[in-house]
């Protein structure tokens, strides 16, 4: 990688939105990048806004945040109207096909996949869409590798549900390879 690859992750308190920007700065690191990883979230524990950024680049990052995106993930209608009006037409923006994105987002591309539905339905657990969506993430941008993000993945997720995690990996990489 010889460019600074920048990714916002936004949804809800309690969607995991946090833990999946950690997963993907890991990821990166144990790849022998640089990456930074930033969060925020609203005053509610479950529910507010929230947002993790993760920048990862083979040179030395001088900004910790995330200025243009160059992707964007949105699991909530409120973080989407939220944070869709930030990018710009080099952005590629990911979003839970539940979404509505207004036609007046300029975008590079707009990839619409059902990464909650997937989550509840496939994987049987609805808890685990920010799981999906690493793997979403993983497969579409390309800058961390599957082999750097299941390591990631297994060092933070709790002991016990390594196994519905990998599931919910292999659930992203298959939306986002059919797509």
């Amino acid at each position: 990688m010889s460019k600074q690859t920048e990714i916002r992750l936004t949804g809800s308190g309690g969607q995991g939105i946090i833990l999946a920007g950690i997963i993907l700065a890991e990821a990166a690191i144990g790849e022998g990048n640089n990456a930074i990883q930033s969060q925020s979230y609203g005053p509610e524990a479950r529910g507010g806004a929230s947002k993790a950024e993760v920048i990862i680049s083979s040179n030395e990052i001088h900004f910790p945040k995330v200025q243009e995106p160059n992707y964007l993930l949105a699991l909530t209608q409120v973080a989407a109207d939220k944070y869709l009006a930030e990018v710009n037409e080099e952005c590629v923006v990911i979003v839970d096909s539940a979404i509505n994105v207004p036609s007046t987002v300029k975008a590079k591309k707009i990839i619409s996949i059902p990464i909650l539905k997937t989550a509840a339905e496939d994987v049987g657990k609805s808890i685990v869409g920010n799981i999906v969506a690493v793997g979403a993430i993983t497969e579409i941008t390309g800058v961390v590798s599957r082999a750097a993000v299941e390591t990631a993945l297994l060092n933070r997720v709790p002991k016990g549900t390594e196994d519905l995690n990998k599931t919910a990996l292999e659930a992203g990489y298959k939306l986002a390879l059919n797509r």
